[in-house]
């Protein structure tokens, strides 16, 4: 390993102990565990904490890779289809800790470089408070400008119109993901899914929204949640890698519990060995 791919590393591990730290109560009973690398720290930390701290926590994967790394770790496992019912609703995870492709400075994100999009939005949307892990590197002010593309989770025989109505939409070259160097062929997700990567400008907020600029797509200019909107509507898409809207302290005021998209925070590991936290 490089010393450049050393810090990166140490910096993502400062990240997830300071997420961990500040989100992980000892009296929580459902947790949350995401996918990718920055999500091994993660479990790192939890397992630190001894097993007085967490044996009577049950841990919730995004998929088969979260899954195998709880096993290993040999915390207490259970699908997300498997929780218990409270008054006939499936208890709430208390917190759910996932990485993040990029996040933008209104801690809307992008997810699903590694195919797991979907899962991971059901187990944010299924917890309390989403917490994101990350380095530096995923930080951008507006989505779209380090990561170019949104993943998108569609019907495998959808895929063909899904990717004329991407082109229409101003996606320039949006293509159905590889499953190489593993694998011949397409990628294809835990659920039997297709990944297409669709090129966006980059996304805009709220406030770049004037009279000339209403963000609905001309030009190919976008705001997230209208976006977010037109994808969701095109037939045969299953779920999309833009993670917006509000978060979980949010939801309870708006009446939407179990809705939230969006995290309470996001750890960044610095390059320096600072930990920089960008709070809702």
């Amino acid at each position: 390993m490089s010393s450049a791919d050393h810090l990166v590393e140490s910096s993502k591990k400062l990240a997830a102990y300071r997420a961990v730290d500040d989100h992980l109560l000892p009296d929580y009973k459902f947790v949350g565990i995401g996918s990718g690398s920055t999500v091994v720290y993660v479990v790192d930390a939890i397992l630190s904490r001894g097993p007085a701290f967490y044996s009577a926590m049950t841990f919730v994967p995004t998929g088969s890779q979260s899954r195998g790394l709880i096993q290993k770790a040999g915390l207490n496992l259970c699908r997300l289809d498997e929780r218990p019912l409270a008054d006939g609703t499936p208890v709430a995870l208390d917190v759910a800790f996932d990485g993040a492709d990029e996040v933008d400075q209104d801690l809307n994100l992008i997810k699903g470089g590694g195919a797991c999009l979907l899962q991971e939005k059901l187990v944010a949307t299924a917890a309390r408070k989403f917490v994101a892990v990350a380095d530096a590197r995923k930080q951008s002010p507006r989505l779209c400008t380090r990561w170019k593309t949104i993943p998108i989770e569609v019907l495998p025989l959808a895929a063909p119109d899904v990717l004329a109505r991407l082109r229409a939409m101003g996606s320039p070259g949006p293509a159905v993901r590889s499953g190489l160097p593993g694998k011949a062929g397409e990628c294809v997700t835990d659920n039997g899914m297709w990944i297409i990567d669709a090129p966006f400008s980059p996304l805009l907020l709220p406030e770049d929204l004037s009279a000339t600029e209403d963000g609905t797509g001309k030009n190919g200019s976008w705001e997230i949640e209208a976006l977010a909107d037109h994808l969701l509507k095109i037939p045969g898409v299953v779920e999309i890698g833009l993670f917006y809207g509000f978060n979980g302290n949010q939801a309870a005021g708006l009446g939407k519990e179990s809705q939230a998209q969006k995290p309470v925070a996001a750890y960044f590991g610095m390059p320096d060995g600072q930990v920089h936290v960008q709070n809702a």
